[in-house]
C-alpha cells in the first residue's frame, strides 16, 4: 500500500500517529505532509514520524488564504509525485482536492458539527467520510464507526498512562491536581462559540486550587489565568498529564473528549448550545463523562462539585468510561481495516 496523509493540526498527529507507525512496520509505503501551526511538527518528530511540512499558519485572513491556496498547488505536486493508492486527512480541502484532480481515491475522517464552508469545500469531493455514530450529519461516502476520533490514540490498546515520564518532569502524580485549557477561539470549529469570560476563568481557578495545583494550556498567545502553573510536561505528554488529573476544565472540545475518555471529570464551557454537537449529546446523556454548560455560574456549580468530593467524582467517571469503552471500538484498527479494505476495491 502506498499511502499519503496530509497532516495540518496537532490533534490530527494522533488521530493518525498509529496508524502511519503500524503501516510503516508492516512495510507500507507511507508519505506524511505537515504543516507548522502550534505543536504539530513538535508532536511529529516527537513519534519519530518523518514528514515534510508544506506551509506555515498565516496569521491574518488574508495570509491564511494565501497559505492555502499555496498548498493545495504543493500538495497536488506531492501527489503527483508520489502516486499514493490512498490520501488520508481529516477535513483537509487541499488533501482532497489533489486526490480528485489525480483520481486518487481519499478517505476523510470527520467530527465537527457544525463544520459549515469548510466541509462544503471538502466532503462531497472525498470518496469516504468517517463519522462517529453519533454524527447527525449526511454526507455521500458515508461510514459511521462506534467510537470518536479520540479513542484512535486513547483506547487502551493504543495508550497506557506513564507515571514514572510524568514524576521526571516533576508532577506528583499521587496528588491532587486539575488542568484547564483555554483556545484561542480562531480555529473554523470555534467559530459561533465564546471563550471561557475572564472572571469565570479567575473563580475557577480559586475552586480547582482547593484541590493541588492548576496547570493551565493556553492556545496562541492567550494569557494563563492568574494562580495556575504553565502545563510541567511537553505537548507529546499532555495526555498522561490528563490522565492522572483530578479535574479538568476548560473551553477546549477535544480536550474536553479526551479527559472523559481517560476517565477524569471533565467540565466544558459551551456556548454552541443544547443538541449542536451531537458526540457531546451522547458524552453527557449515555455516559456523563463530559458535562457542558454555557452559563458561568452552572459551570462553577459542577467545578465546585467536583472540589469538594474529588474521590466520588474520579469514581463516577472511571465506571462511566469502562461502560464506554465495552460499547465502543479501538479507532486506529477500525482505521486500518478501512484503509486496506479500500486498496482491496
Amino acid at each position: 500500500m502506498r499511502a499519503l496523509f496530509d497532516v495540518t493540526h496537532p490533534a490530527h498527529v494522533h488521530l493518525f500517529k498509529h496508524a502511519i507507525a503500524e503501516l510503516d512496520r508492516d512495510g507500507h509505503d507511507v508519505r506524511v505532509l505537515s504543516r507548522e501551526k502550534e505543536v504539530t511538527t513538535a508532536l511529529l518528530d516527537a513519534a519519530e514520524i518523518e514528514h515534510r511540512p508544506l506551509s506555515r499558519k498565516g496569521g491574518s485572513p488574508l495570509a491564511l488564504a494565501r497559505e492555502w491556496l499555496g498548498r493545495e498547488l504543493r500538495v497536488l505536486g506531492e501527489v503527483l509525485r508520489f502516486d499514493p493508492d490512498l490520501v488520508v486527512s481529516r477535513l483537509n480541502p487541499a488533501a482532497v482536492h489533489a486526490a480528485r484532480l489525480t483520481d486518487t481515491p481519499s478517505i476523510v475522517f470527520h467530527d465537527t458539527e457544525p463544520a459549515d464552508k469548510l466541509a462544503s469545500w471538502t466532503l462531497p469531493f472525498a470518496d469516504v467520510v468517517c463519522t462517529p455514530a453519533a454524527f447527525e450529519e449526511r454526507w455521500s461516502g458515508q461510514r459511521r464507526y462506534q467510537g470518536y476520533q479520540e479513542l484512535a490514540y486513547l483506547h487502551p490498546s493504543r495508550f497506557d498512562p506513564d507515571p514514572e515520564a510524568l514524576r521526571e518532569d516533576g508532577v506528583a502524580v499521587d496528588d491532587r491536581y486539575s488542568v484547564i485549557r483555554l483556545v484561542a477561539g480562531d480555529a473554523h470549529h470555534d467559530y459561533g462559540n465564546d471563550s471561557l469570560p475572564t472572571d469565570v476563568r479567575a473563580r475557577v481557578v480559586d475552586a480547582l486550587s482547593e484541590l493541588g495545583p492548576v496547570y493551565a494550556s493556553v492556545e496562541a498567545d492567550g494569557e494563563a489565568p492568574a494562580g495556575t502553573e504553565p502545563l510541567p510536561v511537553p505537548p507529546e505528554r499532555l495526555h498522561d498529564l490528563l490522565a492522572f488529573a483530578d479535574c479538568y476544565v476548560g473551553d477546549s472540545n477535544t480536550t474536553a473528549v479526551e479527559a472523559g475518555l481517560l476517565g477524569t471529570p471533565a467540565l466544558r464551557y459551551d456556548t454552541f448550545g443544547a443538541g449542536a454537537l451531537q458526540n457531546f449529546v451522547e458524552l453527557e446523556s449515555e455516559y456523563g463523562l463530559v458535562r457542558s454548560t454555557g452559563d458561568g455560574h452552572r459551570l462553577l456549580e459542577l467545578v465546585n462539585g467536583v472540589a469538594r468530593q474529588p474521590d466520588a467524582a474520579a469514581a463516577r467517571w472511571r465506571e462511566a468510561r469502562n461502560r464506554l469503552l465495552a460499547d465502543k471500538v479501538d479507532v486506529t484498527g477500525y482505521m486500518l481495516d478501512l484503509l486496506e479494505l479500500e486498496v482491496r476495491r
